[in-house]
């Protein structure tokens, strides 16, 4: 089935409704801090994003650099979306903007209400706020009743060209760019995950959906360079191409843990210093012993 992110995660952590199932690393991660995990990871890294353009503002409240975040109230659909995580240990490691210097104000999106997909219990110092009864996060970012929005996906508002809604990094490329000149870090967004039960009952399963998904990367990665017929609805392909592999070489979307082991340590940092993991959690406890490493010729 090909759903949404929001309707398919929440399935996935709610009810275990799949057998295997793009999951949030967020989620994954709690429920492995917390020792329940239905699911056990792959690391196939189906989403992958950096997040500067996730912080969308008020251009009108005094906002022109991520420290005058401080003390401001911004929305956020949930606090423990991984995109949110990268941003606010970005804003804190980067910029001296800690978690705790925000108010946050939850709410959904477009349509009123939203709750957390597994509930979190977050640091005391957190000042989070619930959005009124039946006001959108899009419509108080539009009235200008909070002062920004944080999330992978762009308020309408801001769709809409409305003249007082912006990203604070206006720029994102560049940033995105000096960002992972200076870290190497290419954010990790959603894994892929295999129903724990499966897994035991068939053991040969994780590591073929590994080889599968590393294959079908492959035979995407070649489409998108075949010049001749752009296989996706965008100009200016192959000078992006061009640009990422300048900046990032040959295989800048990996799969494996050897080369992301890094990206992976950062996240789950931020992850338990933002109070959603009760616990550091491991890189070998969220991925299957048997994707861990791979067979060599």
């Amino acid at each position: 089935m090909l759903l949404s992110p929001e309707e398919m995660f929440f399935r996935a952590f709610r009810h275990e409704a799949f057998d295997i199932s793009e999951i949030s690393l967020s989620s994954y991660s709690i429920s492995v801090a917390r020792g329940n995990p239905h699911y056990v990871a792959i690391p196939v890294f189906l989403s992958r994003a950096f997040r500067h353009t996730s912080v969308y503002i008020r251009t009108d409240k005094g906002i022109n650099k991520p420290e005058d975040l401080k003390g401001k109230r911004i929305g956020i659909a949930e606090y423990q979306l991984s995109a949110n995580v990268w941003v606010r240990g970005i804003l804190e490691e980067e910029y001296g903007v800690k978690p705790s210097d925000i108010i946050w104000v939850r709410g959904g999106m477009d349509t009123p209400g939203r709750p957390e997909k597994i509930k979190v219990q977050l640091p005391d110092d957190i000042r989070m706020e619930e959005a009124p009864e039946g006001s959108t996060l899009n419509s108080m970012l539009e009235a200008g009743e909070i002062d920004g929005f944080i999330g992978p996906r762009w308020p309408r508002c801001f769709a809409e060209r409305h003249p007082h809604v912006g990203r604070l990094f206006a720029d994102s490329i560049t940033a995105a760019e000096y960002y992972f000149e200076k870290t190497k870090i290419f954010p990790i967004m959603h894994v892929l995950g295999v129903r724990r039960s499966l897994a035991e009952e068939y053991p040969f399963l994780p590591a073929a959906l590994l080889k599968a998904f590393t294959q079908s990367k492959r035979l995407a990665e070649e489409a998108l360079s075949d010049t001749s017929a752009t296989k996706v609805t965008m100009p200016f392909v192959e000078d992006n191409l061009n640009r990422v592999h300048a900046l990032m070489g040959d295989d800048p979307w990996s799969y494996g843990v050897s080369g992301n082991a890094h990206v992976l340590n950062k996240f789950l940092d931020y992850h338990v210093s933002q109070g959603l993991s009760p616990r550091r959690v491991e890189i070998e406890e969220l991925f299957h012993p048997s994707t861990l490493e791979a067979y060599s010729l």
